[in-house]
Formats: C-alpha cells, structure tokens, sequence
C-alpha cells in the first residue's frame, strides 16, 4: 500500500478513509466506494491503482472500523448502514477532496462497486459536486438516489450472468436515466459474474473484463474532470 488513513469532516462527525495520492503530487479526484466487506484492501488497492494513474483517490471508511470476510456479516452489515450518516461522510468525502491541496479538478469522481455502485449513484445524485460517476454493478435495497437532481454523467458496467444485479436491472436503470435526459453509457458482460472486478476472488473475477473496465473508467474520469 502507498498510501494512507486519514480523517475528515462529516456533519456526522469525523470519518476515516484511506488517501492515495499520485506521484506527480496532483491530480484530479476520485472517491472509491467499498463493496459490502468494508474498507478492505482490495479497495485500498484500487486506491493505489488510481493514485498510480496520475489521481488522487479517497475511499471513505463507511463501516468506521468494520469489516469482515464472511458473507453473512457482510449482508448485516450492508443493510445496517446508516443511510443519513453515510450521506452526510460522502458530502464529507467530497469537500475533503476538493479543499485538498493535491487536487486539480473542479469537481470530483465517484466510483463504487456492488454496495458501493449503488452509493457512488448515490453520491453523485446528492452532491453537484461530483462531476462523473461510475458504477460497477450496483446494488443496495435501502438506497434510492434521486436521478432528478443527478447532473455527473454515468458510466456502468454490469454482467450478464449476475444473480443480484441483473442485466434486466442494469437496462432498467439505463432507461431511468435516459429518460431523465441524463448521460449514460452501461456495459454489460456475456458470460460474467458479480463482482468480476474483484482480483481477491478468482471464483468470480475476470481479468480481460476487469482490465477493460478499469481502461474505460480512466478514459472516463480524464474526459470529465475539468481542472480548476
């Protein structure tokens, strides 16, 4: 790991995440939403990746402090999420970003993946700030981001074969937003599982898959984030 925990305001009070800051020493931001296990490494990881790429990249720690591997918890522990709380660190998250003297881009980038798609949608529906939007296969049955107010562009990606987040959702949440006059470009997988994104669990990642998404969420971010 090259980067590392910080603290930051929330009306909620002090939340933690982990900051990962480009080489260069400046970039334009992104925040990185965790799937339901919590702030684990792998999306610290995606953190470095970003950082890496010439960004400068927080993921919130939404649990504050929690995590687990078991699946079972994981479900708990997404649907006890304090939805007014985590707005209200994502806002945190955001101004955090934007004050921070790293940071080149006007607005910021939202990305999350299952839990954390649905919440990335989430923030960027919340917050004028957040200039683009992506989502990896998002899901949350408590959390309903209102499109109305969304004016970041949306890049999804979905896979054909998912049990929790199927194509059907994924085309119904395209024509959602389409119909709102909302940009929105969603990629659909063949032959792809949830959380294909995910290089800790070989059961379901797909490294040709992951590798384009994560090159079209680069392109992505560098088209629409805008500097100062």
């Amino acid at each position: 790991m090259q980067g590392e925990m910080v603290s930051f305001k929330s009306q909620s009070g002090t939340c933690q995440g982990y900051l990962a800051l480009p080489e260069s020493g400046q970039g334009p931001s992104v925040i990185v939403l965790q799937e339901w296990w919590g702030l684990v490494d792998h999306i610290k990881d995606i953190c470095d990746r970003f950082a890496a790429a010439g960004f400068v990249a927080l993921a919130p720690d939404l649990y504050h402090g929690e995590s687990t591997t078991s699946p079972d918890d994981a479900g708990r522990m997404m649907m006890a999420i304090n939805i007014e709380r985590t707005a209200n660190d994502l806002r945190g998250a955001v101004d955090f970003l934007l004050a921070h003297p790293a940071n080149t881009s006007n607005k910021v980038g939202t990305v999350g993946f299952c839990m954390g798609g649905q919440l990335s949608l989430f923030a960027a529906c919340s917050n004028e700030q957040v200039g683009a939007c992506v989502n990896f296969y998002g899901i949350h049955p408590d959390v309903t981001p209102d499109i109305a107010s969304l004016q970041a562009p949306v890049l999804g990606f979905f896979a054909e074969n998912d049990s929790s987040v199927p194509p059907s959702a994924a085309n119904q949440l395209a024509s959602e937003l389409k119909a709102a006059g909302k940009k929105v470009r969603i990629h659909i997988y063949p032959n792809a599982d949830h959380a294909f994104f995910n290089n800790t669990r070989p059961e379901v990642y797909n490294q040709a898959y992951a590798e384009d998404a994560w090159d079209k969420t680069l392109k992505f971010f560098r088209e629409e984030l805008k500097e100062k």
